[in-house]
Order: structure tokens, then sequence, then C-alpha cells
């Protein structure tokens, strides 16, 4: 057989192993994420805060972009109609664009439950859990953001976001469609 026979089937081997591989390891089931406990509440003062989308946004990016000493962030959180989280996923030397859309819900504790409602991919159909799973094993979130693709969701734990001072912080009400946001801060008395 001729070199260049035995060259291109053997590249072509190779690719459809890399596809098999890709897609064996996008599809395998991660194992189940656990939430920590939130942490308790100590005694202090209550300041509650209502703030827009947009300076909710802000705040949100610039503890992400903190918490992950990156430039630029590989993940951007934006508030619109829904809560946004954009990236960008290299596939066979090609960018696409990775839009994943969820539904904010305020956990009893204070803490936020990102529900995801959509997903897109470029032009691709991609299953909601799936990108979870890459976006959970490919990117360094910061250790207060929890990804769970199992149940389609990004935990927030709020309580463990670092903050001086340690005020703690509790979000109390997310209405996206009125553009208020209520947060419940507990400044020490000690």
């Amino acid at each position: 057989m001729n070199g260049w026979k035995v060259a291109f089937l053997l590249l072509i081997a190779l690719i459809i192993t890399t596809v098999v591989v890709f897609v064996i390891w996008i599809t395998s089931p991660s194992e189940k994420t656990i939430i920590p406990e939130p942490q308790a509440a100590s005694e202090g003062n209550v300041l509650t805060v209502k703030t827009t989308k947009k300076d909710f946004e802000g705040i949100a990016n610039s503890y992400i972009r903190e918490a992950i000493n990156i430039q630029p962030m590989p993940v951007v959180l934006s508030v619109e109609e829904q809560i946004l989280l954009t990236t960008e996923m290299t596939m066979f030397s090609f960018t696409l664009p990775v839009i994943m859309k969820f539904d904010p819900v305020v956990e009893p504790d204070g803490n936020l439950r990102l529900v995801q409602t959509d997903v897109e991919v470029g032009q691709l159909p991609v299953e909601p859990k799936y990108v979870l799973n890459l976006l959970k094993d490919s990117v360094e979130l910061p250790k207060w953001m929890i990804v769970r693709p199992e149940e389609e969701d990004v935990y927030i734990d709020i309580s463990r976001i670092p903050m001086k001072s340690n005020v703690k912080v509790k979000a109390k009400e997310f209405n996206l469609e009125k553009d208020e946001i209520t947060l419940e801060i507990l400044v020490p008395t000690n």
C-alpha cells in the first residue's frame, strides 16, 4: 500500500477518534455536586438595598473578576429579562459563542439559584446539561458559583462571597420585569 494512503487513513482514524472521545466526554454524566451549608449569620444591623439590573450586573461581574483574577473574564454575567452567562467555546479550531439563559430563584437561605431555561451555542442544538457540564469542567469559576449540570442550574452561594469587614449579603427579591433587585446586608456589630 502507498505511504500516502496509510497516512491518509491514519489521519481519518485520528479525526474520528477525537470526535468520538469529545462526544463521550461532553455527554458523560458529571459527579453529583454538593451545595455546602450556608454560613450562619452573626448578630448585626440589617440594611436593605434595592438595586437595578444594570447595577447588579456590574457588581456581580466585579466579584467574578476579582475571584478568578483573569483578564478578560471567561464568563460574563448580564441581566436582561433573564440572567445570561456568556462565554466562548473552541471546538476544532472554531470559536463558538455560548449564551446560557437562566431564571433567578431566591432560596429561603438568601442564596440564588439560576435555573437554566435555554442555551445557544452558535447555531448548534445542544442539550443544556451538556453545556453546563462543559462549563463546569473547562472554566475556572469562583468557589461560590456552583455549576450543577444534572439539576440544570447554577447555584450562587452569596453567603460565601468574600466581603470586606465580615459583611454578609442575602438576596431577598429578584423581580427582573420591574427592574427591582432587593438585597439584605448584615453589618456585624462587633
